[in-house]
């Protein structure tokens, strides 16, 4: 009972830190609505995304099409909705991907030292010479396009990122008395990493982990308005931004709402990532 008692006032303390940053509770509050918007997509889009009406074609917002249609009569709104799912599915999971197989190859890396070690490093030091959009261009140039291999490329983009990220604490967390003693006793190397390297690292990695879904999501838009992302038909907020740049001046929303849809959502997790980064701190607990 006590443990758990320390476990809940533990919980709370985390909860009163996040909370004293009002930034990242109203980030929290416009990435929530954002989510249920393209949960709900399905339901209060007005029309078919990918329904065509050419009688409709490029009319300005109005009531029956609240943020206008686009070169093919299709509505904008519900395309930036069904968009909505696309960036948010491709940001989250590349980045889980990234986090997982990173932070795994940084921690071993860390751990086991050695030439393997310095190998690790060095294909990390090598990848992170070139800049997000060049890596992703140059995966998805192998890959392909399509929304999956997009996962994918975004996710090996962030790997060295994840990598770098978790070597550094790994080599400090293991020369500790605790893990130390572990080795002692005879504990294995992989439990060893699991249950006494990675917990120590997973604050660093979450917050970082949350400030780098934006840079996906902007990545996935940037790739897509490349022509590299997800293939038209399908909305995405980066192949809705390309449609419209012809027409910035006798159409502007056709680029102006996905593009505030993007501000919007790595405006927000980026406030959450400074709440995070509070709660982390043990200098601004209370």
């Amino acid at each position: 009972m006590i443990e758990g008692g320390k476990k809940d006032r533990g919980k709370g303390k985390l909860w009163r830190t996040f909370k004293k940053n009002k930034t990242a509770l109203v980030g929290t509050v416009i990435i929530l609505a954002i989510i249920a918007l393209a949960l709900l997509a399905p339901w209060i889009s007005p029309y078919d995304p990918l329904e065509q009406n050419i009688r409709s074609r490029l009319k300005p917002p109005s009531q029956a099409y609240l943020l206008g249609t686009d070169e093919f009569g299709r509505d904008v709104l519900s395309r930036v909705l069904w968009g909505t799912r696309i960036s948010l599915t491709v940001g989250i999971l590349s980045i889980g991907f990234g986090l997982l197989i990173g932070t795994a190859m940084g921690t071993i890396a860390g751990y086991r030292g050695g030439i393997a070690g310095s190998m690790i490093m060095r294909l990390v030091d090598v990848l992170l010479s070139f800049p997000v959009l060049i890596s992703g261009i140059l995966v998805v140039a192998i890959l392909g396009p399509g929304m999956w291999k997009l996962i994918l490329t975004i996710g090996i983009v962030f790997v060295p990122r994840f990598a770098r990220l978790a070597y550094g604490p790994t080599l400090a967390i293991k020369e500790r008395e605790y893990v130390y003693s572990a080795r002692v006793i005879g504990v294995g190397n992989l439990r060893i990493m699991t249950h006494y390297l990675f917990p120590n690292i997973l604050g660093e990695v979450l917050v970082a982990a949350t400030l780098w879904v934006g840079t996906a999501i902007l990545t996935e838009a940037s790739l897509s308005f490349l022509g590299l992302g997800v293939s038209p038909p399908i909305p995405t907020w980066g192949n809705m931004i390309k449609t419209g740049v012809d027409r910035l001046t006798t159409a502007p929303w056709l680029s102006v709402f996905p593009g505030l849809s993007i501000l919007a959502s790595v405006l927000s997790i980026n406030m959450i990532g400074d709440g995070l980064r509070d709660v982390t701190d043990p200098k601004l607990r209370i």
